[in-house]
């Protein structure tokens, strides 16, 4: 099953002409889920080919415009192609009053619902689940309330080999249990041992996004063996002082946080534009966690399945 994260946008405060605000696209089973919707972000969708249709939930994670200032224009394209699936839109509480009166102010009674989902900043919430995926919430440390979030699958089900359902006539009600792990009994007596006739699937697969944050050790309980972790990183490290007092985060801290969650990957975003080249910041953060990427436009990081639970 697919499941992809693709950079939109990976700029700090204000855009420059090489990165667009905070934006990324989640790909999980060829569901879409918009993760931030900073200005420009619909720009972005169209230039890297995404079907607008299948976007079906938009999570904010802050009332920063860098973060958010793109989602009206996007609900009122939704609006003029004619969309009649309903859109969920998660954020803080704030977020409903601002999309109504921008929608009040510019006369727009959109042909589709809208669901809005009030995020808690204070405390993890699960905030989304179906039969395959679920979407926690969880506290980060910014100047305004701001929440991270994390992307999971369920633990899958055993699979029954085919060749033990080709031998042996097995009912539905013992195909459950299988599943579940117990062994099998033959009416001939012969004890199946549930290890010999399943295959185990591999471990779920987690994507977690840290947005703006200073570094804050209490959200690694709740991204601890990300597969893959997004963690802001507004300043290199001899800008330390500044980005405490942002409520950011350097290279070096997100590199910390990557290390002491026992991630596999991270990437590293929300760059300040006083940045032009990314090279010092990459290699401030691969002093501390090997395996960092930088966020880039239109990059497209896939979760492979994994072969083994990491220690």
């Amino acid at each position: 099953m697919v499941f992809s994260v693709q950079i939109l946008g990976s700029s700090a405060a204000t855009p420059t002409t090489k990165r667009n605000a905070s934006a990324m696209l989640i790909n999980m089973n060829y569901t879409f889920y918009l993760v931030d919707c900073g200005e420009g972000t619909q720009i972005q969708l169209r230039k890297y080919k995404t079907k607008l249709s299948k976007i079906k939930h938009i999570f904010i994670s802050h009332l920063h415009g860098d973060h958010f200032f793109g989602l009206i224009g996007l609900i009122s394209t939704f609006h003029l192609l004619g969309r009649k699936n309903e859109l969920n839109i998660y954020g803080p509480a704030k977020l409903k009053e601002i999309l109504e009166i921008q929608l009040k102010a510019s006369q727009t009674e959109i042909r589709y619902q809208l669901n809005f989902h009030q995020t808690n900043p204070n405390t993890p919430e699960l905030i989304f689940e179906n039969n395959d995926y679920y979407i926690n919430s969880f506290p980060l440390d910014h100047r305004i309330e701001t929440t991270g979030f994390l992307f999971g699958e369920k633990q899958k089900p055993k699979k029954i080999k085919k060749n033990f359902l080709f031998t042996e006539h097995v009912s539905v009600e013992n195909i459950i249990k299988i599943k579940k792990g117990q062994d099998f009994v033959a009416e001939s007596g012969e004890l199946y041992k549930n290890e010999n006739i399943t295959e185990t699937p591999p471990p779920p697969r987690t994507f977690a996004y840290c947005s703006d944050t200073r570094y804050y050790e209490p959200m690694i309980e709740h991204i601890r063996n990300s597969d893959l972790l997004y963690h802001e990183a507004t300043f290199m490290e001899d800008m330390k002082d500044v980005a405490k007092e942002k409520y950011h985060s350097t290279a070096h801290e997100a590199a910390t946080i990557a290390q002491k969650a026992n991630a596999e990957k991270l990437i590293i975003g929300h760059f300040s534009a006083r940045y032009r080249e990314l090279d010092g910041m990459l290699e401030e953060a691969e002093r501390v966690f090997t395996n960092t990427q930088l966020a880039q436009e239109g990059e497209l990081f896939e979760i492979e399945p994994n072969k083994k639970t990491r220690l």
